[in-house]
């Protein structure tokens, strides 16, 4: 509490004091000149700062759905895994009496059933997603809000500085007497009429603006009232009254060196300087009919008065003043040249978007239809929500795009409503009242350029810049993260399938183990780069912002997904079982005869697995067209990969240690067209079960 003579204050019953005559300064409050003594009313949750806190910590973070089904799916493959681990190493000992290849046979099923590159996936996914966002201006402050930015259905966006570019310019002016209509760069003068207009919408500004509409107030002023008596840079501030929810207007009050009386300047939104003036109901529907007028043409119409006051003590509120009204000023804030097309490809990929501002109805339709929003059904006002209830708020929700004159508590009720419609919301706020809806929305994105740090630490995103296109790149950013992950998931559960079988069957068919732990560590170093690495930095498929959002219920594990995966490692499986039974007939029956087909086995295995990368990075063409965009990492995996294979064939040493013996190269040319053959077998599976991932997976 600020105050040269601040008196005592008496505590209350819950321990608050009562400063309600007193002027208050609440905590982050920046002051830059003169001094008071104050008084501490209020610390913690009982203060305002606090209480916005409180509401914060009252709304929980829910984790994301594809969180909880990674948990889920990790846990329970993870337990069946090991209870098969133990029972193979179990039979294997049983059956053939050797308890060594036993336990070496479980180890081997087990690690090769083990999702552990599942939580690799998802941790890298979404590292590199926020990564990428963050190239492109845009700061995650939650990574798993990356992969949710795919299903959203809603954006709730601010009009000022979203959709708009933030830099406004008096553009009308409106007296009973005249009217002036002009840019900056119209030099047409200024009617004497109006003088007095756009003299007070000075004075009723702050001279050192940092608001747009205050700056472009100040530049008008003087630029068209230069050289005239209507400024006044040696007049005194003696006092002012701020805007608030109850009264949407603000006055300043000035002393002039030569006078006595006081001079009361005020702005605000045309109803509450309407309801200043005290006018009758014939000039009130007057100044009502040319603010619509001016709204339509999107406008934002200030009205502006004018009072003089003699007393010495300033009374409480401004309504106790007896003001003048003067006119209304009209403000341009032109909409972002790439907003139209940035809605237009939220409309085409199935996402609305919905506008909540403070702005009169006229002006935020206006604008709505500059930007690109529907406007077939009128605005919803804060006046109009706060006297409905739950069930019209529901119904209206479905076809209302805009709402205007809307309070910062009432966009929290607002993106609840949404919610519970089923929409996965996604909400910009730049000031400190909107933390709490921020936090609220299912991914709530705020201001980095105009925004308070209170909002910025509420929101799972941050637009550095400030740009409604950013928004929509990570909306296209989500789609890619989720779509890859399902890739991702496609290949994992392909790739597990040959080898579980390959470490189960010998088991069955009473051969030797044909995979041993020493193989599964290789096979290792493609399988997790290519899920973490190559399927991350695919790019998105062309028409992917050209469908609805996945459905909310939309799991990673779904039947697609899994019978594909299944399909693809099923008939690998069964190519290798034949490669191996093929090879061990044709070869000579010595004691490296079981070395040379494991080899020769291990070989078309590995060469598959990279078939199988390639053409699961595509779902909408196929691979032997090619990809539609290089892939740096998959080459870089592949040429290590072949690589090191040549040396596990080549080098005696390393070929002792994977129980290798060289095949002939005429099998080795083979192992080639059956790798091709696989890859046959991938594009046929990815053709025929492809429609319902294509269409599923966004």
């Amino acid at each position: 509490v600020c105050t040269p003579e601040a008196p005592d204050l008496e505590p209350k019953e819950d321990g608050s004091q009562d400063a309600s005559h007193l002027a208050v300064a609440f905590s982050g409050t920046l002051v830059t000149r003169g001094t008071a003594r104050g008084h501490v009313v209020a610390t913690g949750e009982r203060s305002a700062l606090g209480r916005i806190g409180k509401s914060l910590a009252g709304i929980a973070i829910e984790t994301t759905p594809i969180q909880r089904e990674m948990h889920q799916v990790v846990k329970w493959v993870a337990i069946i895994g090991l209870g098969l681990a133990a029972v193979l190493a179990m039979s294997y000992a049983l059956v053939l009496g050797d308890w060594l290849h036993g336990l070496l046979a479980g180890l081997t099923l087990a690690m090769a059933i083990l999702p552990e590159e599942l939580p690799v996936i998802l941790t890298l996914f979404l590292g590199l997603g926020a990564w990428r966002l963050a190239r492109e201006k845009v700061l995650a402050r939650s990574i798993p809000a990356v992969e949710l930015l795919g299903a959203t259905t809603l954006l709730c966006v601010d009009k000022t500085g979203t959709l708009t570019v933030n830099r406004m310019t008096v553009q009308q002016m409106w007296s009973v007497q005249a009217m002036h209509d002009s840019g900056p760069s119209d030099p047409t003068p200024l009617q004497e009429e109006l003088h007095g207009l756009l003299e007070y919408a000075v004075l009723a500004s702050h001279r050192r603006a940092f608001d747009p509409m205050e700056k472009a107030i100040a530049e008008a002023g003087q630029r068209l009232l230069a050289d005239t008596e209507h400024l006044h840079a040696d007049w005194t501030l003696v006092d002012d009254y701020a805007l608030s929810p109850e009264m949407l207007a603000m006055s300043r009050v000035w002393q002039s060196p030569d006078q006595t009386e006081r001079l009361i300047a005020a702005k605000g939104a045309p109803e509450a300087i309407v309801d200043l003036c005290h006018l009758d109901a014939e000039e009130a529907s007057a100044v009502a009919h040319q603010v619509r007028s001016m709204a339509v043409e999107g406008l934002r119409v200030l009205g502006v008065a004018r009072a003089r006051f003699a007393g010495d003590v300033l009374p409480p509120q401004q309504h106790d003043f007896e003001f003048e009204f003067l006119g209304l000023i009209g403000l341009e804030d032109p909409v972002r040249a790439d907003v139209p097309q940035a809605i237009a490809e939220c409309q085409a990929a199935g996402v609305r978007v919905v506008m909540m501002t403070g702005d009169h109805s006229a002006t935020a339709l206006s604008i709505a239809r500059k930007a690109g929003i529907s406007v077939g059904s009128p605005a919803i006002t804060g006046a109009e929500l706060s006297a409905m209830n739950d069930e019209t708020l529901q119904a209206r929700l479905a076809d209302t795009h805009v709402f205007s004159r809307v309070q910062p508590e009432q966009k929290l009720r607002l993106v609840r409503a949404f919610r519970a419609r089923g929409d996965v919301v996604a909400m910009t706020g730049d000031g400190v009242n909107d933390a709490p809806a921020l936090k609220a929305a299912d991914i709530g994105v705020a201001m980095g350029a105009r925004g308070t740090e209170v909002a910025r630490q509420a929101a799972a995103l941050v637009l550095l810049n400030d740009d409604f296109s950013s928004l929509v790149t990570a909306v296209r950013y989500g789609r890619r993260v989720f779509a890859n992950l399902r890739k991702a998931i496609v290949f994992v559960v392909a790739v597990h399938v040959p080898i579980v079988g390959l470490s189960v069957l010998p088991v069955v068919f009473g051969w030797p183990m044909l995979l041993m732990p020493a193989h599964i560590l290789f096979l290792q170093l493609i399988i997790d780069p290519a899920c973490s690495v190559v399927f991350e930095a695919e790019p998105l498929e062309t028409n992917a912002m050209k469908v609805p959002p996945r459905r909310q219920d939309q799991k990673l594990f779904d039947r697609a997904v899994v019978v594909r995966g299944l399909w693809q490692g099923a008939g690998l499986l069964l190519l290798l079982l034949i490669v191996y039974a093929g090879s061990r007939a044709l070869a000579v029956p010595d004691d490296s005869q079981h070395d040379a087909a494991r080899a020769l086995t291990f070989v078309v295995l590995v060469l598959s697995n990279l078939g199988l990368i390639h053409v699961n990075r595509s779902w909408g063409r196929t691979s032997w067209r090619g990809s539609a965009a290089s892939n740096g990492q998959f080459a870089w995996i592949a040429g290590a990969a072949v690589i090191v294979l040549t040396v596990v064939l080549t080098v005696p040493a390393v070929s002792r240690l994977f129980s290798f013996a060289p095949p002939a190269p005429g099998l080795l040319l083979a192992a080639l067209g059956f790798a091709g053959l696989a890859m046959a077998w991938f594009d046929a599976v990815k053709r025929h079960l492809g429609f319902g991932l294509r269409r599923e997976a966004r």
